[in-house]
């Protein structure tokens, strides 16, 4: 660990994020920062929760700061200089903020546009361009065909949680919006999980980049407590119930499968006594952000979500994470329980399995390459006179859902 003054930032970034908190900075800050100063492409790793946006974030702040717009960008007055890629706008949010709050002291236009909201506010605020602009790819399109905002004089471009952008089918928009970037650029890419299919694009986006990994690859931050309750199906609703009331757990965070699932499991709940509200991609941009904001003031004991959420919430202290039901996508265990353990601090991931998943939880430690701590909780028992319910043909059309799931795009 390190002060930041160390890394190569400007005094009053160093001042700036010192005031932030932010007094030592974190292995990937110190590994990421000074590649990025010196202008070479990077393909970073490392585990959630443990600063990749300040390591991005700023080195473009510093570069905006001290290279003036050339005279040819400056024909353009809709000209973005610097532009952040996210996959979902709770991250495109978060990264906005944090942006937001390293520039502060400083006359540096970030702006921010993402679906699922009206167009009209993100067009007006954009006319006059960005310094820094944050966006996730679908709304980033409709801007562009539009003409609101000039590409062409593009220096620095980040594609933060790039895995999942491929995940949830943003290959196709990732090639438009690469038409309109200038060849000569500074290229990031940002994750916490890589694969084939991550390397293989960054040999078409990135030229001679720099490999940082700061942690194994694909795995999850040592601060959380990994744990795996077995229990049936159908008791699992009752299980949690229980185990937020007899452990009086007040901000809990609980991830599902299907919207339906999110809908029903937090109604449920409500019965239970536990005031439980479920945020999806279904619900309007408005709702969601409202359930956010009661959850993080400790007004909804219990947010169950899908997928949606499990990277770009950035939940102070949040101690508790509850796998209510194993993803088909193993990497996206390890985002789910990322939501806890944050900055180094403690948190638990408590994971429920039926007898079912028991051929998800062998993808996940296979790719964690570590096995996870398997117990009952006495009176939730499973039911072992129940008939084994995976087969090779079960396990088969379930891979086989995955594979499919991997490929359209989840919202």
């Amino acid at each position: 660990m390190s002060d930041f003054s160390n890394v190569g930032l400007l005094p009053q970034l160093v001042t700036q994020v010192n005031n932030l908190g932010y007094e030592q900075a974190t292995p990937i800050q110190l590994a990421a920062i000074p590649v990025i100063l010196s202008g070479k492409d990077i393909m970073a790793g490392a585990q959630t929760g443990t600063g990749k946006t300040a390591a991005f974030g700023l080195p473009i702040i510093q570069f905006c700061l001290q290279t003036p717009l050339s005279d040819n960008a400056k024909t353009h007055s809709n000209t973005v200089r610097a532009l952040i890629l996210t996959p979902t706008r709770e991250l495109a949010q978060q990264v906005h903020r944090n942006i937001e709050q390293y520039a502060n002291e400083t006359s540096l236009n970030i702006q921010i546009a993402y679906g699922g909201v009206s167009l009209t506010p993100q067009i007006a605020k954009l006319r006059k361009g960005a310094d820094i602009l944050i966006a996730t790819p679908g709304r980033l399109i409709d801007l562009m065909y539009k003409k609101v905002i000039h590409l062409g004089h593009l220096t620095h471009l980040v594609f933060d949680e790039a895995d999942r952008m491929l995940d949830m089918g943003f290959i196709d928009d990732i090639k438009r919006i690469l038409k309109q970037l200038p060849t000569t650029r500074q290229t990031m890419m940002f994750s916490a999980t890589f694969d084939d299919a991550i390397f293989k694009l960054s040999k078409q986006l990135l030229v001679e980049p720099e490999l940082i990994e700061v942690d194994a690859r694909n795995t999850a931050a040592q601060t959380v407590e990994q744990v795996i309750y077995n229990v049936d199906a159908d008791r699992k609703r009752e299980l949690v119930s229980h185990l937020i009331g007899a452990k009086n757990w007040q901000q809990v965070l609980i991830f599902v499968r299907t919207k339906q699932g999110a809908d029903e499991l937090a109604k449920e709940m409500c019965k239970d006594g536990v005031n439980a509200k479920a945020i999806h991609g279904d619900k309007s941009q408005g709702r969601r952000e409202s359930t956010l904001a009661d959850f993080k003031v400790g007004k909804v004991r219990a947010l169950v979500a899908t997928d949606v959420a499990a990277r770009g919430l950035d939940i102070q202290d949040l101690q508790y994470v509850i796998n209510y039901e194993l993803p088909h996508i193993a990497e996206d265990y390890i985002h789910r329980i990322g939501r806890t353990g944050r900055a180094g601090n403690q948190g638990m991931a408590l994971s429920l399995m039926s007898e079912e998943e028991n051929w998800l939880l062998e993808e996940i430690e296979v790719l964690l390459d570590s096995r996870i701590p398997q117990q009952w909780l006495p009176g939730y028992e499973p039911d072992l006179t129940k008939a084994r319910t995976t087969s090779r043909k079960n396990t088969k059309t379930a891979q086989a859902r995955r594979a499919k799931q991997r490929g359209r795009g989840r919202r």
